[in-house]
């Protein structure tokens, strides 16, 4: 079993090249971060209990050496436990030019989460339970719900948050993960056992020709472990069709989009929407 995944994560890495680019400097300017709009009941932290900063925060270094920064709403409320997301960047990508490639932090910062990009690292199972350290560091200067707790990433970044949600040590750190081409088969998540119910959502492009049909496979994958019905599927919001059947918490998206292995889906707000309330897609 860990043999077969230091294999997978490492054809990853070497088939991921290809789309990666590693900028000189980071761009210092962040995207707008929006306003979110909270509610009125009093939060879980106490007021000065975080030191966290609002707004754009870079920086950060793990125990383990890895680079990451930090975005919240332009309001941010360091008494209000907010939802978490982690960004995995691909391969030899940074934290900076993997928040360029998605697009995510506009939209997200306006949904309340406190969003994470982390740069890349070479991937192997170590590699993977130091990315899963920095959900907990995060925690500790910023108000989050730890049970709130969301990954996300392309390539590479997608191989990382998929395997976050299998592995012993980190499978327990996310709420729900939306891995975007991914370098896993079917056959590779044969190897593991099924973690408990949790929603997923495989983005993969029908174009990809380094894992093509991958996605397919782990969705599948994936709803059976969810014990969703895996003969039946509905069309939902982005084109993804959701299976049927699925187990309370346990919904499970695959969307297919047109684009190759470089293209990041235009699924944002279908993303947020499925961490926030996967309940909808069952």
């Amino acid at each position: 079993m860990i043999g077969n995944l230091y294999r997978l994560i490492a054809v990853s890495v070497l088939l991921s090249f290809p789309i990666a680019t590693t900028a000189c400097s980071e761009n210092t300017t962040p995207p707008q971060l929006e306003a979110f709009a909270y509610p009125t009941t009093t939060g879980p932290c106490p007021a000065g209990a975080r030191q966290g900063a609002a707004g754009a925060t870079d920086g950060r270094v793990s125990a383990d050496g890895i680079k990451y920064m930090v975005r919240t709403p332009s309001n941010y409320d360091p008494t209000f436990a907010h939802p978490l997301l982690m960004v995995y960047a691909p391969a030899r990508m940074s934290r900076g030019a993997s928040e360029r490639l998605t697009s995510l932090t506009t939209t997200a910062t306006g949904a309340g989460f406190v969003m994470v990009y982390a740069d890349h690292k070479q991937l192997n199972i170590s590699t993977v339970e130091q990315l899963g350290t920095i959900p907990g560091l995060v925690a500790k200067e910023w108000c989050i719900n730890e049970k709130r707790v969301y990954a996300t990433g392309h390539s590479d970044g997608g191989t990382a948050s998929l395997a976050l949600a299998v592995l012993d040590k980190t499978k327990r750190i996310p709420a729900a993960i939306a891995p975007s081409a991914a370098g896993w088969t079917g056959k590779d998540l044969e190897e593991f056992q099924c973690p408990d119910p949790i929603p997923i959502m495989i983005m993969h492009g029908k174009n990809d020709s380094l894992f093509p049909g991958w996605g397919a496979q782990t969705s599948a994958w994936w709803a059976k472990c969810n014990s969703c019905d895996v003969t039946k599927t509905k069309t939902v919001e982005g084109g993804c069709r959701a299976y049927q059947g699925c187990a309370a918490g346990g919904a499970t998206l695959y969307c297919e989009g047109a684009g190759s292995h470089r293209d990041w889906p235009n699924l944002n707000r279908v993303m947020l929407e499925f961490f926030i309330h996967p309940e909808k897609f069952l």
